[in-house]
């Protein structure tokens, strides 16, 4: 989806508005069960600023290293969402820096996180990645494997806050997006059978970018990860390195933090 860079964000925003409230009606929602989150990856902190303005109330950040320099410049009271692989040796950082987790894709992660949060006084919000579509590119635990994953959370995770699922459709050119739908109908069904098996409520669903966000409104999704539809395409990233010293003998899980796309 190409974005217009003569359009102010305003104007944009105005479209994609528009285009989820279709999704909505479509699919009998109502406009305010879906919120954009503005992925803010390697823009400033100006950036942050205008999404502010313009009214989104949710950044999304894919890394912890460059959540560390930009949170502090930027404009207060955006909700900061990691969004994003999280190794296990920044949980520390991580936890002091986010409002919210979508990439959640082990029991071993959460339990980690729930031990550093009771050390610091965090109560973080998770949500569970799942790669639905069983792709070796994409992280996120195999649907199989989300019950044992919920169960052992609820049981030895008090701290820790589970409100549902994140996934990733395979990437598809925009004219063929209908391709993504089985994806998204995958995690919204998954969530439906763990709220049942487990009486618990999981109302946050994570899914749908830049190229597929329709499809994803319109298969449930509650969150939407937005970047260059609102901001156009994303500068080149000044590396930064951020370690918690009390955790450096610990490596994250797969060898490092993938630079996915995430809007």
């Amino acid at each position: 989806m190409k974005v217009n860079a003569m359009k102010s964000l305003e104007e944009i925003l105005s479209e994609v508005e528009a285009n989820i409230a279709a999704a909505c009606a479509k699919s009998g929602r109502r406009r305010g069960d879906v919120e954009i989150i503005a992925v803010t990856k390697t823009h400033g902190p100006e950036v942050v600023r205008e999404a502010w303005d313009a009214g989104l109330r949710i950044v999304g950040e894919n890394k912890v290293q460059e959540a560390a320099w930009k949170r502090p410049a930027a404009v207060s009271g955006p909700e900061w969402h990691l969004i994003g692989h999280l190794q296990k040796n920044k949980v520390r950082p991580a936890l002091e820096l986010f409002d919210f987790f979508h990439s959640i894709d082990s029991f071993a992660l959460a339990e980690r996180m729930n031990r550093i949060a009771d050390e610091i006084g965090a109560s973080p919000r998770i949500l569970l990645e799942v790669n639905v579509s069983g792709e070796r590119s994409k992280s996120g635990m195999r649907p199989d494997d989300v019950p044992s994953v919920i169960e052992g959370i609820l049981e030895k995770c008090p701290r820790v806050t589970l409100e549902g699922f994140m996934t990733m459709a395979p990437f598809v050119p925009h004219e063929k997006i209908e391709e993504t739908r089985p994806f998204f109908a995958h995690l919204r069904e998954l969530r439906d059978a763990m709220e049942e098996e487990f009486g618990a409520s999981f109302p946050r669903l994570s899914m749908g970018m830049t190229n597929d966000y329709t499809v994803a409104v319109e298969e449930g999704a509650t969150w939407v990860r937005l970047g260059t539809v609102l901001f156009g395409e994303r500068p080149k990233a000044t590396p930064q390195r951020i370690v918690d010293a009390g955790d450096a003998g610990e490596s994250g899980e797969g060898g490092g933090e993938f630079d996915r796309v995430l809007d």
